[in-house]
């Protein structure tokens, strides 16, 4: 049974959830965030907080329980708290800039590499250093391993985009005999 799907999530001040036929909406000070949940599961507003149960006994039913909490928990969360990736470009000649609305990227290629921002990701570049935030946790995710895919980071000098807190285990390169 899911213990995800079992907590009642508690809904702060100044956010309102409203369900109406499977479709939960959260709005908050930061903005608003739709999903449609399985009618094999009850969404419900008691009071200030949120309950989930589902209509049958099933396994797979018990997993699609947890990830419907979890979905609902961070839509609560991103309306009231922007969520946030930060990436850090290294190499030489590596470089980021945005042009009317794209994120134009430099990677060593014989091409520049052009990605779309996507509507709902607010995107900063700082010489080297891309922060990318929203209020969708699944958005902001999503598209900084997009653009992290771009150039990933190779072993041996460590050159291409990471994640601010990731961690490049470096290999030896060959040694001189």
């Amino acid at each position: 049974m899911s213990r995800v799907g079992k907590q009642r999530l508690a809904i702060p001040d100044k956010t309102t959830v409203t369900i109406v036929d499977g479709l939960v909406t959260v709005k908050g000070p930061l903005g608003e965030l739709s999903r449609s949940f399985p009618a094999d599961i009850t969404v419900a507003v008691d009071g200030s907080e949120v309950v989930f149960t589902p209509k049958k006994d099933s396994n797979e039913l018990y997993a699609i329980w947890g990830t419907c909490a979890s979905h609902v928990k961070n839509m609560i969360a991103g309306v009231n708290k922007l969520y946030e990736k930060k990436l850090i470009l290294e190499g030489v000649g590596y470089r980021a800039e945005m042009q009317n609305g794209k994120l134009v990227m430099q990677l060593g290629f014989s091409h520049p590499v052009t990605l779309e921002v996507p509507a709902g990701i607010n995107l900063t570049v700082e010489k080297g250093n891309l922060t990318i935030n929203g209020i969708d946790k699944e958005l902001v995710g999503q598209f900084a391993a997009k653009v992290r895919d771009q150039k990933k980071p190779e072993p041996y000098k460590g050159k291409g985009m990471r994640y601010s807190d990731e961690v490049i285990r470096r290999k030896e390169g060959k040694r001189a005999a």
